[in-house]
């Protein structure tokens, strides 16, 4: 959101912090916040709700002011424009809406896309759509986010187009 943030510190998966401190993991940065005056520092949603950790709210690209919930991150990803880098690889971080929390993430399996062992790999993609389909539930009992059924029907489409065997047949919805 910063011209002077960007140019200083930078906008991209690791940046540049002009002062402080590091540390390693949710557990590592939970301490060092805990332990140092005045310090901030960013865990895993799961994490910070578990160890009952105070948050902020923060400021989105829409001008909102929105704290860190499921509503919050879902929005982020329903308003990513996950098409615009391979493979889904957007960093969720400032996306629009008015709900969007600003510093969102996603965790995703990687696969070939002509891969050695078709059975293997449709096996594993059936495994994930039944989670998409099923697990809801179960990854927000554990303070984990449900991908948004949009940003699933997506992807299950990109399975198909893009993960083949090798006679060019798609992998997924083969077994």
């Amino acid at each position: 959101m910063s011209a002077e943030w960007k140019d200083q510190v930078g906008s991209a998966t690791s940046v540049q912090w002009p002062v402080g401190i590091g540390a390693k993991g949710n557990e590592g940065v939970a301490n060092g916040v805990g332990i140092t005056k005045g310090s901030i520092g960013y865990v895993e949603y799961a994490y910070a709700l578990q160890n009952k950790l105070t948050y902020s709210k923060m400021l989105n690209k829409a001008g909102k002011v929105v704290a860190p919930t499921s509503v919050a991150f879902q929005a982020a990803a329903a308003n990513a424009d996950w098409k615009s880098k391979p493979g889904y690889g957007v960093i969720l971080a400032n996306q629009p809406g008015e709900k969007s929390w600003p510093m969102t993430a996603a965790t995703w399996i990687l696969v070939y896309k002509k891969p050695v062992d078709p059975a293997a790999t449709a096996a594993a993609l059936k495994f994930f759509a039944w989670a998409y389909q099923h697990g809801d539930a179960m990854a927000e009992s554990l303070d984990y986010v449900p991908m948004p059924d949009s940003v699933v029907k997506d992807i299950e489409q990109y399975w198909k187009r893009e993960i083949k065997d090798a006679s060019g047949k798609p992998v997924f919805g083969a077994m």
